[in-house]
């Protein structure tokens, strides 16, 4: 069984170097296999070449699904980081 969830990015860049590897690096760390997808492409969350190839932009809507170990704690985890902006001056 999986869990999905449709999340809106918040970053003002999207996902691009930085915050992309952050996600990946938490998805790598939830122990769920964690896929996103955006329009009909779908990759391994895990993959930071995959997670890039998406284009993900700001306010683009992305497909999370977890599978295995924790998969609603780890949405919720991810949706958290997707909705955060990671690009906001400190």
């Amino acid at each position: 069984m999986s869990s999905t969830r449709t999340v809106t990015v918040a970053s003002s860049q999207g996902l691009h170097a930085r915050p992309a590897k952050l996600f990946v690096e938490a998805a790598q760390a939830s122990g769920a296999q964690v896929t996103i997808a955006k329009g009909e492409k779908s990759v391994n969350a895990a993959s930071i070449l995959g997670v890039l190839s998406l284009g993900v932009e700001r306010n683009d809507q992305v497909l999370l699904t977890a599978e295995g170990e924790n998969e609603e704690q780890t949405l919720d985890s991810l949706e958290q980081f997707l909705t955060t902006d990671h690009d906001e001056a400190s």
